[in-house]
């Protein structure tokens, strides 16, 4: 079930992790992706990082905390991660929980791949 909500993409210059999230999911679903996704992470966690949002039309608490951790878990590793592809809307709830302080975000993945080059 929680490989069907997000795909890793390895590309050259970075793993980019897209995620696709309906607006409901349930406690388990959610602890199963979150198992998932920092699994995922934890196999290259010094490493460079792309987080396409694109897909993802709604993200409540629990799934901002989610980037928090990955987040987390990437910089104490050594790693790097930027978001991309954030709606209106998302780019919205990251400014009212001043959470576009922690994140490099870029607007699509082609220059999320470039910043992360940099």
């Amino acid at each position: 079930m929680s490989q069907d909500l997000f795909q890793v993409t390895a590309m050259e210059t970075a793993t980019v992790v897209e995620l696709a999230l309906p607006h409901t999911l349930d406690s388990d679903e959610f602890d199963q992706l979150n198992e998932s996704l920092l699994g995922v992470v934890a196999g290259n966690a010094g490493g460079r990082w792309v987080l396409d949002l694109s897909r993802l039309s709604y993200a409540g608490s629990a799934a901002l905390g989610l980037m928090v951790n990955l987040r987390q878990r990437v910089l104490d590793a050594g790693g790097e991660l930027v978001l991309c592809g954030l709606s209106p809307r998302l780019i919205q709830v990251f400014r009212t929980c001043c959470m576009e302080r922690l994140f490099t975000i870029r607007s699509n993945r082609a220059d999320a791949l470039r910043a992360i080059r940099a």
